[in-house]
């Protein structure tokens, strides 16, 4: 079985000590990718460094991530826009909107995400959608721009059954994590009802491990957990899960194994 994290943060501090161990872990569960969205400026030497580890198994993204818009977020996208010039990357993002922790930046947000949007389609590259608490809200900025060839995954998706479908309707991807094997987040109800050929992958590591390690912290090793959630939800085996959502993710990003 071959598995893709098609989210995960292995360059933050969470994974100083032992981050080769963590990756060689992974890649003893079947982990064949990984894909490395951007926070900012600030992290983008250790993302560097995690990719010269494992240069055929790490793949980078370019974007500034919703929570780090701030004041100087036109320093940050200058950044971003340098970064592409000079690196290779196979997505935009992550970027998006957050309306959990603080709504002071909103109209900022709301200008990066039409940025990132723009890159997207310029590098023909997908997005990548961070969208807490604001999914009906990336929804309506997204979908004008579909019929120009956007497309991506819509990260940690948290949203409705009907957000869901009209989603994938758009030729968008929904990204599948730990949350799915929490008792009460209704999330293993929506991804009953959804077809695999519309799921990919991801841990969003180090935040939202699965169970049985939920609040400790999350890693890509763990993505076998949420395949097996998945395969149980819908009746099928974790091979089945392991082979949709791997082409998926290759589909996704124009990617094959190395």
């Amino acid at each position: 079985m071959q598995f893709i994290d098609t989210h995960t943060h292995l360059y933050t501090v969470e994974f100083n000590n032992d981050l080769e161990e963590t990756i060689l872990y992974a890649i003893g569960q079947g982990l064949s990718q990984f894909y490395l969205p951007a926070i900012d400026s600030s992290t983008t030497e250790s993302m560097l460094k995690t990719k010269s580890l494992f240069p055929n198994h790490v793949y980078l993204m370019a974007g500034l991530h919703p929570c780090s818009v701030k004041e100087n977020f036109k320093e940050e996208l200058k950044h971003v826009e340098e970064f592409m010039q000079t690196h290779d990357f196979k997505g935009i993002g992550e970027t998006g909107l957050d309306f959990y922790w603080d709504t002071t930046y909103v109209k900022e947000q709301v200008e990066s995400l039409q940025q990132h949007i723009q890159w997207a389609i310029q590098h023909e590259k997908p997005i990548i959608l961070h969208t807490r608490n604001s999914t009906r809200e990336t929804i309506d900025i997204v979908k004008p721009h579909v019929n120009q060839g956007l497309t991506g995954i819509f990260h940690c998706f948290s949203g409705t059954l009907e957000e869901a479908r009209e989603i994938t309707d758009m030729g968008f991807y929904l990204g599948i994590g730990g949350v799915v094997t929490f008792k009460n987040s209704g999330l293993d109800k929506i991804v009953e009802q959804l077809d695999l050929s519309n799921i990919v992958l991801e841990t969003d590591s180090p935040y939202l491990a699965p169970v049985p390690y939920r609040g400790r912290r999350n890693q890509s090793g763990y993505i076998p957990l949420i395949a097996q959630k998945i395969a149980d939800i819908k009746g099928i085996t974790i091979e089945e899960v392991a082979k949709r959502t791997t082409a998926n993710a290759f589909t996704i990003f124009k990617s094959s194994l190395p």
